[in-house]
């Protein structure tokens, strides 16, 4: 959560405002919070008026000395929003325990890693755009040339060996393959399959390739499945093939294949307890 850390870590009082209770449609789902100082912000419970009376009201109890409170919100056309549904927020200010307990939850919060192997146009446009979002992003490639082109806020990694890069991956990573050399393609990939705990394999490329992966796959996988993987990559783009427009889409791909993961892992643990 950007500039979390900053407002836990730092001296003003701060409000913690959650959404505790859904019913209908919402902008966001049960759980998700900001960080709100009398002069800052951090995170979002969906935006638009439902955010600002939060914010307005996290302000009051600032400046008021107030502990907790509840907005109960009808999100309707009475504060100028339209998606019919209703949300409870919960508004605590955070003593120097829960600062704490707060802060230690965000430094020991995993984000995903996404690996982009190949820093060529395709992935660099889809480099820009992951780093924005909340996970590790990774550009890897054999070509320095081309790794030095990588976007601000993107870690790269040069290597002869990038197959090395993805068996060094932590489980539930996203792979994106999109290298300047075809063998190397079907060889990163079918690395990324065999691991078998990918959260999304994508690889760029057409219909055809994707034939010729999977004929590839049959004489050197040794029963590798590739049902799992995703080629053609950002296939809602709808045939447009400019790098911008791929790299858009596949961040859709990745962004809701990690947030598939994520919930099936929640749900064997919370069905393990």
């Amino acid at each position: 959560m950007n500039g979390a850390h900053d407002i836990l870590s730092g001296p003003a009082a701060v409000i913690h405002a959650r959404i505790s209770r859904v019913h209908g449609s919402s902008p966001r789902e049960t759980g998700a919070e900001m960080f709100i100082t009398a002069q800052g912000m951090a995170g979002t419970i969906g935006g638009g008026q439902a955010e600002w009376l939060a914010l307005g009201r996290a302000r009051d109890m600032l400046a008021q000395g107030e502990m907790r409170a509840t907005l109960d919100i009808a999100l309707g056309p009475e504060i100028g929003q339209c998606c019919g549904g209703r949300i409870a927020i919960d508004l605590v200010r955070l003593g120097d325990s829960a600062r704490a307990a707060h802060l230690a939850h965000l430094q020991g919060a995993v984000r995903p890693h996404v690996l982009i192997l190949g820093a060529g146009h395709v992935g660099r446009a889809l480099a820009r755009i992951m780093a924005t979002l909340p996970c590790d992003t990774f550009l890897i490639d054999t070509r320095a040339t081309e790794l030095a082109q990588a976007p601000k806020g993107v870690q790269t990694r040069l290597t002869p060996l990038p197959e090395a890069e993805i068996a060094q991956a932590p489980p539930a990573s996203a792979f994106i393959v999109a290298t300047h050399d075809h063998g190397l393609d079907f060889l990163v990939t079918l690395a990324a399959l065999r691991r078998k705990d990918a959260a999304y394999v994508g690889l760029i490329g057409s219909a055809t390739k994707r034939a010729r992966f999977d004929r590839f796959a049959r004489d050197h996988g040794a029963g590798t499945d590739t049902a799992a993987l995703t080629c053609p990559i950002g296939v809602a783009g709808l045939g447009d093939k400019r790098p911008e427009v791929i790299a858009l889409m596949t961040a859709q791909e990745i962004i809701t294949a990690l947030r598939n993961t994520a919930h099936a892992q929640a749900g064997a643990c919370a069905a393990s307890m």
